[in-house]
């Protein structure tokens, strides 16, 4: 794969290690033998730096059956690019190697949706989707995705992105997970983030995407992927989600020590 067609690894040595051996050690160490391989139609899984969220992304695809086909939804950081930036890419590389973009899949989805665009610059920098990949990478080699990042948008125009994915994934007859990556409160005490979080998790749980925006516009949660996870609790609900579950949550002043100042991370399934 060309330069010109893959997206180089933009956080390797960042937030995960650089070298094939200790990522895929790294990984391996935080992925639970623990026998489930449920059919979710979606999940959260946490994006910061591995040994800080690591073990929660972990618990998450660990109890995965995960499809061939997976929906990459991810929060702009960088502000850059589109509003809803697809991945012009072939495929996307990181120290284990490329992982091709479905570009049949992203077809159908524009068909569906011809309001988002490829956007080379709204993915060059972005981290929440990246650090999903070696996961994936080493629960489903042969996966394919789907990278979309979002700019803060309204619960409203969440809805209709998450409308059009679940009529792609119906229209393409095919398999899919929609990841939605986020972290949760930032750089608030331990006690404060678990309060508000609480709030914001059992609205996820309860399959709620306008209850989920509400609580964190309401109590000024600092729920970075609030629009990802809002997008994926409608076309789930969509496809035919039940319930939602928390498989872990945890904060990173359970590596830092510092408890005064955390960033939360949760991980849940959608089936």
């Amino acid at each position: 794969m060309s330069d010109a067609t893959c997206r180089p690894a933009a956080v390797a040595g960042q937030f995960y290690p650089k070298e094939p051996d200790a990522l895929r050690s790294d990984v391996k160490s935080r992925i639970e033998e623990n026998g489930d391989a449920l059919r979710c139609l979606g999940i959260v899984s946490p994006h910061a730096g591995f040994k800080y969220s690591g073990n929660v992304a972990g618990a998450v695809y660990s109890r995965l059956a995960v499809p061939e086909t997976v929906i990459l939804l991810g929060p702009n950081h960088t502000g850059l690019g589109a509003g809803i930036a697809l991945s012009p890419h072939a495929a996307w590389a990181t120290p284990l190697g490329t992982v091709p973009v479905d570009k049949e899949f992203t077809e159908v989805f524009r068909e569906v949706f011809p309001w988002a665009e490829e956007s080379e610059e709204a993915h060059r920098r972005e981290h929440s989707l990246e650090t999903q990949l070696p996961f994936l990478q080493c629960v489903r080699p042969d996966v394919r995705i789907v990278p979309i990042v979002m700019k803060r948008m309204r619960a409203q125009d969440c809805r209709v992105l998450g409308l059009a994915l679940a009529k792609a994934i119906r229209n393409s007859g095919k398999d899919v997970l929609i990841v939605a990556s986020s972290d949760m409160t930032h750089f608030e005490s331990q006690e404060s983030a678990a309060e508000k979080d609480r709030m914001a998790i059992e609205r996820i749980k309860a399959l709620d995407p306008e209850g989920l925006d509400d609580v964190v516009r309401g109590y000024n949660i600092s729920m970075c992927g609030v629009n990802p996870t809002t997008a994926m609790l409608v076309a789930a609900g969509e496809l035919g989600a039940e319930e939602g579950r928390l498989v872990r949550y945890s904060n990173s002043g359970k590596v830092t020590g510092d408890y005064s100042h955390v960033v939360a991370y949760a991980g849940l399934t959608v089936q």
